[in-house]
């Protein structure tokens, strides 16, 4: 393979479609993304690894949004793991690429820094959602926080919510190659039985807690063709999924040749905050004089720092607020 067709996967998301089995899919590639959402903060390494779960779930799930849509994943708990939240926000246009962020709150007192992270988040839930733009009522779906992993909350999510059976097989890591230093690597495939071919469940389900997972909303046919894609998705090495020695098409072939697969344009990702000085004085329209003085430093100043890129923002306080004295200047 050339150096060329592995930098063409890099960052990619590819859908596609088995004919054979009526199953729809994505495989995710994230390297250079990755690497820039986590140099955003010093995460120790249990906090890193859930963050680039997440942000390889977001990247798998939000593909299917609309354009200048915006999709947002959160997973809150009471553990030491107290916060991970990913944002997906759509192409402006048709060809450009989509883009991602993210950002994790912990208590660093009671993290233990290099173990597994999921089991330090604690109970809590997993939510999605969908924000479809001005004069548009977001979409909200959440259910408790269940399995051993980020993707086991997703599966469970879109059993329990959607009642559509979904899998995910994801791999990420630090890697080294030849000639290059260390970087974050991230792949993963997700499959999930069409719309159409899913059955309503009502009652309880199989899945920790009663709830619904993949085999709880299938039968016949349908149940056979999701097993048989599984087998299959089973047999994936970690490599595989990472790369960039298979490329995503490649991978498609090995996987699922007998399932005939069929795949549609990919769309590109970047790493891309919305943060900027009117979106900050905007959020802080709502205070009063009396509230923006609470918030004023020693200096004079109101200071606020974005949790996602860390862009830095201050500001004159008479020009916050409802209740504000001057236009808004120059303010960085």
């Amino acid at each position: 393979m050339t150096i060329g067709s592995q930098i063409a996967w890099d960052d990619t998301i590819l859908p596609f479609q088995l004919d054979r089995s009526d199953i729809r899919g994505r495989v995710a590639r994230l390297d250079g993304v990755l690497d820039e959402v986590l140099a955003q903060h010093d995460y120790p390494p249990a906090i890193e690894a859930l963050v680039a779960e997440m942000a390889l779930l977001t990247a798998l799930i939000g593909q299917t949004i609309k354009l200048r849509w915006k999709l947002s994943l959160q997973v809150r708990g009471d553990g030491p793991a107290r916060l991970i939240a990913t944002d997906y926000y759509g192409p402006s246009k048709e060809g450009e690429p989509a883009r991602i962020r993210a950002y994790a709150s912990y208590d660093e007192d009671r993290l233990d820094p290099t173990g597994d992270g999921f089991p330090q988040i604690g109970k809590g839930y997993f939510a999605i959602l969908i924000d479809q733009g001005s004069g548009m009522v977001p979409y909200q779906g959440i259910t408790p926080i269940a399995g051993g992993s980020l993707s086991s909350c997703a599966e469970t999510y879109f059993a329990q919510s959607e009642q559509l059976p979904t899998r995910f097989s994801l791999g990420f890591g630090e890697s080294q190659e030849p000639r290059q230093g260390i970087r974050w690597r991230a792949g993963g495939v997700m499959l999930q039985v069409m719309p159409e071919a899913s059955p309503y469940a009502t009652g309880g389900g199989s899945g920790e807690d009663g709830l619904l997972n993949a085999n709880d909303i299938m039968d016949g046919d349908e149940e056979e063709n999701w097993n048989r894609a599984n087998l299959l998705l089973d047999t994936v090495e970690e490599f595989e999924l990472i790369g960039p020695q298979v490329d995503t098409p490649d991978l498609l072939v090995r996987l699922f040749h007998e399932e005939r697969p069929r795949v549609f344009d990919p769309q590109p990702v970047k790493f891309g905050c919305t943060c900027s000085a009117d979106r900050v004085r905007q959020s802080l329209s709502i205070y009063s004089a009396k509230d923006i003085g609470h918030m004023t430093t020693d200096d004079g100043i109101v200071t606020a720092d974005c949790q996602f890129c860390g862009a830095h923002y201050e500001f004159d306080p008479k020009t916050l607020g409802f209740e504000a004295e001057e236009a808004p200047g120059d303010d960085t």
